[in-house]
């Protein structure tokens, strides 16, 4: 196989990866939104702690955030970029999230997100997540209401 034909073969596999598990996150299907995460993953998300470590922690963070949704959960990516070698890559996006939360209360934000991936065993598996929102320095306050 060619580098260009074996390019465009992992874009396309990390392509689908990122679209099932989209469609994992919006059906609150942990298993499914967790299926290619490493065991060592280092998670940084926009809500306390300061780091997940492990698949574990990052389990146990999903099924509590899709237990706060009443329902399933809007979940839009836009903008997804992917650069990649041989055995390690990285892609960004800005993900919008939506949803009615269990005490009635309506979300619907964009974050930032990152992705890296390594190849680990001729599967493209999740080593590291990032997801951020902005916020406003002056008043120490996030910045939900962006918009792309």
């Amino acid at each position: 196989m060619t580098t260009a034909n074996r390019n465009a073969t992992d874009d396309a596999s990390i392509r689908k990866l990122m679209d099932d598990r989209g469609k994992a996150i919006r059906a609150k299907d942990s298993k499914g939104a967790l299926s290619n995460i490493a065991p060592d993953i280092v998670s940084f998300d926009v809500v306390n702690t300061l780091q997940y470590i492990g698949s574990d922690a990052s389990r146990k963070r999903t099924e509590e955030w899709f237990s706060s949704f009443q329902g399933q959960i809007g979940y839009e990516t836009r903008d997804l970029s992917i650069t990649m070698g041989e055995t390690v890559a990285f892609c960004y996006s800005l993900n919008r999230i939506s949803g009615i939360k269990t005490d009635g209360g309506k979300i619907d934000m964009w974050i930032r997100a990152t992705l890296c991936y390594q190849k680990i065993e001729g599967k493209w598996m999740i080593t590291h997540e990032h997801s951020s929102v902005p916020f406003d320095v002056e008043s120490g306050k996030v910045s939900l209401d962006l918009k792309p």
